[in-house]
């Protein structure tokens, strides 16, 4: 049994009066606006939530993390905590210099005293840390394709914490909570992680888990970054408050954690375990996949369902918290109750609704059983998850110059106004670069920047019930799969290969594109001397060779009915 230490963890700010002269000073700095994942980690450097890190890491740090899970002095800290900054910025620093860390408004939050700058081997971190260099992993592809390519490493000196506006009453830094608990009484404290809406499975297993542990109950849920297409932390919380009064009041408490998930699995599980301690807990309970991420590109889940339960017990010790380990919960019917599925009465009738059934049932308006989950948090989720015939979404067309996506657009978005009921808007690709883009050139830095433009405007269309129709030529994966995670956090998004081939595009070429191309008076035109990466998992692929456009419009039409997204 590991004994409770509720004193207080140290923290990296500095007092108020320093704080101000700092802030004066900062302005001769040279300035980094954090990215959100950097503010979720910086607030935990500052706040103690990642004691013992004193900054960002060092190489050395870094280097020992990645290859063996240890900080170079030894000490078990599962994932690097870096400061990725792109090639410009880096350029103009040098260990031994301070620079400003600013969130997305430009407020100081701290100074980073660089003592460390390096480029690293990124496909080498993903193997170590991810398991695999696999892009279908949502923080192997935030590493090579929104990480910047140096790392800055030093200690933080910090200024402010991020303002947050939202449900302050229940955000708590680990001192907070520490201080909590000591007021309390509460000696033994069990942390429930979660980044899903509770339902009346979480609530058995939490219950259960305190009951075993013989400890108090924090229900520590993670409002920063999760994986893309999670719900939304808003949605989320609600959904917490509206169930904690099924929870006793003098045995419970529910806090807020601003933390970047990485969906690191084992390590993750680990990693969980360390900033749980430093809140003041001394149990946390790891279930079936913790922090799993999903599928690889091979459709095999990333992580065996007990790896983390398994690592986490080889370093409890260390850590100084204790594992308490659940497996999945069903219901069984005849006895009206869940229970571990292992446990589950001989010849009984097993009841389970999975994530994507309940996904499901919520697109399609279906019934949702109060067995398994509570009408309160049912509620909440049809408020921001109507069925998929109420939402936005987005159609996104890609293909070749002059292989018709235009065309076809044009043809759907009239198709679509003419059923009615939400408002339509076609956001073509060269209507957005006289509009939106115009300054951009044709390089792909240019490209990018144009597609992920409409991409949020996509989204906000989206966002806000109507139908956003994007007609881009995208010729780059990895900028098609960030404006779809963009969008799908808000609704559906379904994109459209027009395969049409290079031969039939150029045959086509009324404006002599693809010529001028071919005698190199384009630079960097798609197809011919720039590639052209095809989608593998469109939604839909259409070709326009020998077949007219309404035909093609009409495709469309038919995979939106057969997603639910529109009725006949």
């Amino acid at each position: 049994m590991f004994l409770p230490n509720l004193a207080p963890i140290p923290e990296l700010y500095v007092s108020y009066e320093s704080a101000q002269k700092l802030k004066h000073e900062a302005g001769a700095l040279p300035s980094w606006d954090l990215t959100q994942r950097q503010v979720c980690d910086l607030e935990l450097l500052m706040n103690g939530g990642f004691h013992p890190l004193k900054g960002f890491v060092t190489e050395a740090d870094y280097n020992g993390v990645v290859e063996k899970m240890r900080l170079a002095d030894g000490t078990l800290f599962p994932i690097p905590i870096t400061l990725d900054v792109s090639e410009a910025f880096a350029a103009g620093v040098e260990p031994g210099q301070d620079i400003a860390l600013r969130d997305a408004e430009g407020v100081i939050l701290a100074i980073l005293s660089v003592t460390d700058k390096w480029q690293p081997v990124k496909a080498h971190e993903a193997e170590q840390v991810f398991g695999a260099d696999d892009l279908a992993h949502p923080a192997v592809n935030y590493l090579h394709h929104q990480a910047g390519p140096v790392y800055l490493g030093g200690p933080i000196t910090g200024i402010q914490q991020p303002v947050h506006y939202d449900f302050k009453a229940r955000r708590d830094t680990p001192n907070e909570l520490r201080a909590f608990f000591r007021k309390m009484g509460w000696r033994r404290v069990v942390a429930f992680q979660t980044r899903n809406p509770l339902h009346r499975a979480h609530q058995e297993l939490t219950f259960r888990a305190a009951r075993e542990a013989q400890a108090n109950l924090i229900i520590h849920p993670v409002v920063g970054m999760t994986k893309p297409g999670d719900i939304d932390h808003f949605t989320r919380v609600r959904c917490y408050e509206a169930v904690l009064d099924q929870y006793p009041g003098s045995t419970t408490t529910m806090s807020l954690l601003n933390l970047a998930m990485r969906m690191a699995g084992p390590r993750e599980a680990l990693w969980h375990g360390i900033i749980r301690r430093n809140h003041g807990c001394t149990h946390m309970i790891v279930g079936r996949d913790h922090a799993g991420p999903g599928k690889n590109s091979q459709g095999k889940d990333f992580y065996d369902p007990y790896a983390a339960q398994e690592l986490f017990k080889t370093h409890a010790a260390e850590i100084g918290i204790e594992m308490v380990d659940f497996k999945q919960m069903v219901y069984v019917q005849e006895k009206a109750q869940y229970y571990p599925v292992d446990e589950v009465p001989e010849g009984s009738t097993v009841l389970d609704i999975s994530g994507t059934e309940l996904r499901r049932r919520l697109r399609e308006g279906l019934e949702i059983p109060e067995w398994f989950s509570f009408p309160a948090v049912v509620e909440e989720l049809r408020r921001t998850s109507p069925a998929r015939s109420k939402q936005g979404f987005t159609v996104f067309f890609t293909g070749l110059s002059g292989s018709g996506k235009s065309t076809i657009a044009n043809a759907l978005m009239v198709k679509l106004m003419e059923m009615g009921g939400r408002p339509v808007t076609l956001l073509d690709g060269d209507v957005v670069r006289k509009h939106l883009s115009s300054e951009l050139g044709f390089s792909k830095e240019h490209r990018d920047i144009n597609i992920k433009r409409i991409g949020y405007v996509a989204s906000e269309i989206t966002k806000n019930g109507g139908i956003a129709i994007c007609a881009p030529i995208a010729p780059y994966t990895a900028t098609r799969r960030a404006v779809r995670e963009m969008i799908e956090s808000f609704g559906a998004f379904i994109e459209v290969h027009v395969a049409t081939s290079i031969e039939e595009c150029e045959r086509r070429d009324r404006k002599g594109l693809y010529k001028l191309a071919r005698e190199g008076k384009i630079k960097e035109f798609t197809g011919i001397s720039d590639p052209y990466e095809a989608p593998v998992h469109a939604e839909l692929v259409v070709d326009t060779e020998n077949v007219d456009v309404d035909h093609c419009a009409h495709q469309v039409i038919l995979k939106l009915e057969q997603m639910g997204l529109i009725r006949a």
